[in-house]
């Protein structure tokens, strides 16, 4: 009796640690090695230290030259390593009603009134009313009527710093960048990635979602509040596993 108590305290405990957010505890954030967008990390270039004979301070204070850090530099995001914003904003709704209706009915006799004197003679024995006269009658009929409806909506707004990792041999670059926000033991996640053109990046540095190739958009979390809202795994299996 003890070892199956015990058996069944280990059980508890094992699952308890399976558990996505650990018990009374805050759920973690990612550090920047363990996130999902860790080539936008290895993109951030090593700082170079330039020679002091590059360094002109009639040209760092002039306005007019075309560094990005003078009145008329340009400050978009070219180059490995460099940020910009991606700016998501969806608000979409879509409604998909059809419906479908099939009917079909069917009859058939069959009788053998003359048959070589087969027929008189089986109608001579038979019993009751049976008769090869009317040998066979059959009927059917059928029915199905079908309805289905679809609505979505959804909205969401979110701006989001991304890194890009790397420059295709067009041009094209490819981006990706997360973001986590906890707040006490709720954590959101957001993370993007794609490619974008480097004429669609606006003088503010800053890109729509809906101008990204091959976008992956995932905004979600994990805490308690997740937890919750989640069935539980013995649920999830029986689902999984029941045929009705």
């Amino acid at each position: 009796m003890l070892r199956a108590r015990l058996i069944w305290v280990i059980c508890i405990c094992w699952l308890a640690s399976c558990a996505s957010t650990p018990i009374g505890q805050a759920p973690p954030l990612s550090t920047t090695l363990d996130t999902a967008d860790r080539a936008a990390f290895q993109a951030y270039p090593t700082p170079v230290a330039l020679p002091r004979s590059a360094l002109r301070p009639e040209a760092a204070s002039s306005l007019w030259t075309q560094r990005r850090g003078s009145l008329l530099g340009d400050r978009r995001a070219v180059d490995v390593g460099d940020i910009l914003t991606v700016v998501i904003e969806i608000d979409e709704s879509a409604e998909i009603s059809n419906a479908s209706g099939r009917s079909r009915s069917g009859s058939q006799d069959l009788g053998i009134p003359q048959l070589l004197g087969l027929p008189q003679r089986f109608d001579r024995n038979a019993v009751g009313d049976a008769s090869l006269a009317n040998a066979v009658s059959v009927s059917s009929s059928s029915a199905s009527d079908g309805s289905g409806t679809v609505r979505r909506n959804e909205r969401l707004e979110l701006r989001v710093a991304v890194t890009i990792t790397d420059v295709l041999p067009n041009g094209v670059l490819s981006i990706a960048g997360n973001q986590e926000v906890r707040v006490n033991f709720e954590l959101r996640e957001l993370l993007v990635s794609g490619y974008v053109r480097p004429e669609d990046i606006t003088r503010l540095n800053e890109i729509t979602y809906d101008k990204i190739a091959a976008a992956r958009i995932s905004y979600g979390g994990r805490g308690q509040i997740t937890d919750v809202q989640q069935p539980r795994y013995g649920q999830q299996a029986l689902e999984a596993i029941l045929p009705f």
